[in-house]
């Protein structure tokens, strides 16, 4: 990904207020997937004056203009990501809610052959994965 999130709002016309980027920026550092709530959470830190209101209105526009992308893993939360981090897939540990990523080139390789034997080329793809950890012995 060459540019912050900033600059891809700011790239698309967004008018971008210094809450907005206060938001823009604690997302552009998020390691994992915040929902609303925790984005709220942060960027009430670095800024108190930031409303749980601003954050939601701010994440959809952002969403809408293809800068952030939500997912939901089936927890009843929207979580978010920058739309243009690099291609990955998601494992979901359904006892502690932990999102791994990972990138397995068997599988990419296998939805390729899949899409084109049904007559498609592949343009993209999301792949969730749902789990519990293996008991240890």
């Amino acid at each position: 990904m060459s540019d912050t999130i900033i600059a891809r709002c700011e790239a698309k016309g967004l008018r971008m207020t210094g809450q907005r980027r206060t938001i823009a920026r604690v997302l552009q550092q998020s390691e994992d997937h915040p929902d609303v709530e925790e984005l709220y959470s942060r960027a009430s830190q670095e800024d108190s004056g930031i409303s749980i209101a601003t954050v939601y209105r701010t994440v959809k526009l952002f969403e809408e203009a293809g800068i952030l992308e939500r997912l939901e893993f089936g927890d009843g939360r929207a979580r978010y990501e920058d739309a243009e981090r690099d291609h990955h897939d998601h494992l979901i540990d359904m006892q502690s809610g932990e999102v791994i990523e990972f990138v397995d080139p068997e599988i990419e390789a296998l939805q390729e052959k899949i899409a084109a034997k049904l007559g498609y080329k592949l343009k993209g793809h999301r792949l969730e994965l749902y789990g519990v950890p293996l008991e240890q012995d």
